[in-house]
């Protein structure tokens, strides 16, 4: 808009925040590529607050949080799923030991659904497991803060667009750190992009792939051969549809806005075309190729993008510059509710706020992560009470380490037994193994199943109790644990208080305070020595019902979350 305009800047240094999870503020203008070897002062700047995962055995010091690690030598090929070759491709960087990622972010008018935390799930884990394998990665994620549907949404509410998408850009922000999703390298708005966006519309123009109609302008999708590549559509195919306006004027239904003129009541910027605002897919060609050059490694989103956005995106960036080139398009599946995608637009949408609110941020994301990115995945309650369940016995049996090795910190040798070193390797390998193999969380958190029970073995068996080398065992264990757990995103900030957070969400959902379940305790335990075993069995069968289990031990009876026992019949009936 001609107001904002006093506001863009030319980009000649970028600053970050001194705050690890605060939007990086970049001033704009001509950049240097990414993948250009000069001015290597400034790319190692934008380096310096990514730190690589630490070493999964190898290294002294492990920390719980994501910083100060050193990085892990690279031990495994890394195969992703390219969408534009449709097959497992071996990852190789542009630029050894540096990856330059582009991942299409939200359109910010509402709160962000759990569609969406798959998608940024999905890229944090490869972002994560990229740096744990040692490498440099500038991740850049924008936000769309200039769209019809916010127009749309702030006229409803009576709200300046770009103070509305403000406004959701900084809630979405609150979700990705509950989601323990780290912040990327840059996360660039629309609004704050126009010179660049003019500028790549204005050489799309002056290479003749792109027309204009009064004060708008269009890209031709006949000049450009190659349209349809990344989809496998053809242009006999394409028609106007999702964020491409059905127009008389345009000479193919297919073709798209770059830039769209101004309308009463619409926020505009001045360009050579008139005032006005840019088309959808313009936006990322032009701030992927501000952060990080026409050819960079990787490009992700939702499988939804596929077509129209990046297959005109790659068809734009190309008209602008022939030497435009992505590596791999990596795309996720869909979170669906009763075999149909989740939407805002279909309305079977849950937000995240809404999920979080019942079940742990943590949860939620081994939630996603339980099926492979590319798979779709059914949102049910069933599966989340199922990952909470998970979780907590997660949390639970590292948080029994931490306890009885807090008791022996002195004194533990630097070998362990044969026995708990294959373990260790065996999950260890699992986990190269799988990750590396177009990131198949599944069965990493399949194999942590082994370790786990290893440790609870050696923690409270009577034969585990027995066993030489005992607590050298159980700190090895959970140090790897610990370790692939960060690589994953799934590491809290404390076992205790994430496990009481968990049972406090628990008793959410079963609409129970622990004193209630405390009084029920005892009403059993009454029970019980009255050898009134029908009103015992009834007790602990009501509170299974609402997702409290009962665990009798020496020491008296505790309890923990559990799967509702209505869910746990359906899982049954379902297998």
């Amino acid at each position: 808009m001609g107001t904002l305009l006093k506001c863009y800047k030319p980009i000649f240094s970028i600053r970050f925040s001194s705050f690890p999870n605060s939007l990086r503020t970049v001033q704009l203008g001509t950049q240097t590529p990414f993948n250009t070897p000069k001015r290597k002062n400034l790319i190692r700047r934008c380096f310096n607050s990514l730190t690589p995962s630490q070493s999964l055995i190898n290294g002294k010091t492990f920390d719980k949080t994501d910083g100060n690690q050193p990085p892990a030598n690279p031990s495994s090929e890394l195969w992703l799923h390219n969408t534009m070759s449709k097959k497992k491709e071996v990852f190789k960087p542009k630029v050894e030991g540096k990856v330059g990622m582009y991942v299409c972010g939200v359109t910010a008018y509402d709160l962000s659904h759990i569609g969406h935390a798959r998608v940024y799930v999905t890229f944090d884990i490869l972002y994560r497991y990229l740096k744990h394998l040692g490498y440099e990665v500038r991740y850049v994620r924008n936000f769309t803060d200039v769209d019809d549907k916010i127009i749309a949404r702030a006229n409803e509410l009576g709200e300046h667009p770009i103070s509305l998408s403000r406004r959701y850009c900084d809630e979405f922000n609150q979700d990705m750190v509950h989601l323990n999703c780290l912040p990327p390298s840059f996360e660039p708005r629309v609004s704050d992009h126009m010179p660049q966006i003019i500028d790549m519309i204005k050489q799309i123009v002056d290479n003749g792939y792109a027309y204009r109609v009064e004060s708008d302008v269009f890209f031709s999708v006949e000049k450009f051969p190659d349209y349809g590549q990344l989809s496998g559509r053809k242009l006999d195919d394409n028609r106007a549809g999702e964020r491409v306006a059905v127009d008389s004027r345009k000479r193919n239904p297919a073709d798209f806005a770059l830039w769209k003129s101004a309308k009463e009541g619409e926020p505009f910027w001045e360009s050579p075309w008139g005032p006005g605002r840019p088309g959808w897919h313009i936006e990322c060609s032009a701030m992927s190729t501000a952060y990080l050059g026409h050819a960079f490694d990787i490009h992700g989103g939702g499988m939804d993008l596929v077509f129209p956005h990046h297959e005109n995106e790659i068809a734009q960036s190309c008209a602008a510059c022939k030497q435009s080139n992505i590596s791999y398009w990596i795309h996720n599946g869909f979170v669906t509710v009763d075999s149909e995608k989740m939407s805002k637009s279909l309305g079977n949408f849950f937000t995240i706020r809404q999920v979080i609110d019942l079940y742990h941020p943590l949860a939620l994301r081994l939630f996603l992560m339980g099926t492979h990115y590319r798979s779709p995945i059914n949102y049910s309650d069933v599966l989340l009470e199922s990952a909470s369940e998970r979780i907590f016995y997660i949390y639970q049996t590292l948080h029994d380490c931490e306890n009885v090795l807090s008791q022996h910190d002195k004194g533990l040798q630097d070998s362990i037994p044969p026995d708990t070193l294959n373990v260790i390797n065996k999950f260890h390998n699992d986990f190269l193994a799988s990750v590396s193999d177009d990131l198949h969380t599944p069965v990493v958190l399949a194999a942590l199943s082994d370790p786990l029970k290893t440790i609870n073995d050696l923690l409270h068996t009577r034969k585990g109790k027995k066993q030489t080398m005992r607590m050298e065992s159980v700190a090895a264990l959970e140090k790897i644990i610990r370790n692939v757990l960060s690589v994953l995103g799934l590491m809290p900030t404390s076992y205790s208080e994430a496990l009481q957070q968990l049972r406090e969400m628990a008793l959410k959902r079963a609409k129970l305070t622990e004193d209630q379940i405390l009084q029920k305790i005892e009403e059993r335990t009454e029970a019980r020595k009255n050898k009134d075993y029908e009103k015992s069995d009834a007790i602990r069968k009501d509170l299974a019902v609402v997702g409290i289990a009962l665990m009798d031990s020496p020491n008296g009876t505790s309890w923990r979350p559990a799967i509702p026992l209505p869910l746990q019949e359906q899982q049954v009936a379902a297998t």
